[in-house]
């Protein structure tokens, strides 16, 4: 009987030592796990504090150049106004020169006997003002003998004429001018119009006789 119950003692205490040599075996393991999620947390979380510094930082490069252009904007606009507003600026300062030799001519028109010296002066200023104008773009247009056109010319009347050809400029009212390849101001010009005698007709009836 002391036998049996000896052996019913190892067999109970069989299952106690191989469940703490279980423990034993996964403690370890349960160790490691809480390790690498220890580590990961860690990781993560320089991970979220790296992002949130770049988004600090582009959020502050961003407001700087909203900044940066918001200036840009107003100091182009403000060029831009400054030009419309001082556009003739150059030209005026090209100009004035003409104005002082026009009022100096005009101060000795009394005093000068010789009226051909006198045109000869308002010539070379006239001169000096059409170079000045050219040089800018703006030319004069040559419209007399050229055929009636509605982009450069404005027809007052029209005038028979058995020299010329139907719808040719007679006659410059008014000069026009271009201002390089825009019109900046139409000339004012006498059309010649349908003959009752073509020169055609007259050359015919003196072949005739």
């Amino acid at each position: 009987m002391e036998t049996n119950n000896e052996e019913m003692k190892e067999e109970l205490q069989q299952p106690e030592e191989q469940k703490t040599e279980a423990q034993e075996e996964t403690a370890p393991a349960a160790n490691e796990q809480e390790d690498e999620m220890l580590r990961t947390k860690k990781e993560l979380k320089a991970t979220i504090e790296k992002l949130e510094a770049e988004r600090d930082e582009m959020k502050d490069k961003f407001i700087r150049k909203v900044a940066e252009f918001d200036n840009y904007k107003r100091r182009t606009e403000q060029e831009q106004q400054n030009l419309f507003r001082y556009a003739g600026e150059q030209l005026a300062v090209k100009i004035l020169p003409v104005v002082d030799d026009l009022e100096r001519s005009l101060q000795h028109a009394d005093d000068t006997a010789d009226i051909k010296t006198f045109v000869q002066g308002v010539q070379m200023i006239y001169d000096k003002f059409v170079k000045i104008l050219n040089n800018q773009g703006i030319t004069k247009m040559q419209s007399v003998g050229t055929a009636f056109n509605v982009a450069f010319h404005d027809a007052l009347m029209q005038m028979p004429s058995a020299e010329a050809a139907p719808n040719t400029v007679l006659q410059e009212v008014l000069p026009g001018y271009l201002y390089k390849d825009k019109v900046l101001r139409h000339a004012q010009v006498i059309v010649s119009a349908e003959s009752e005698e073509t020169p055609a007709d007259t050359q015919n009836e003196g072949s005739k006789e």
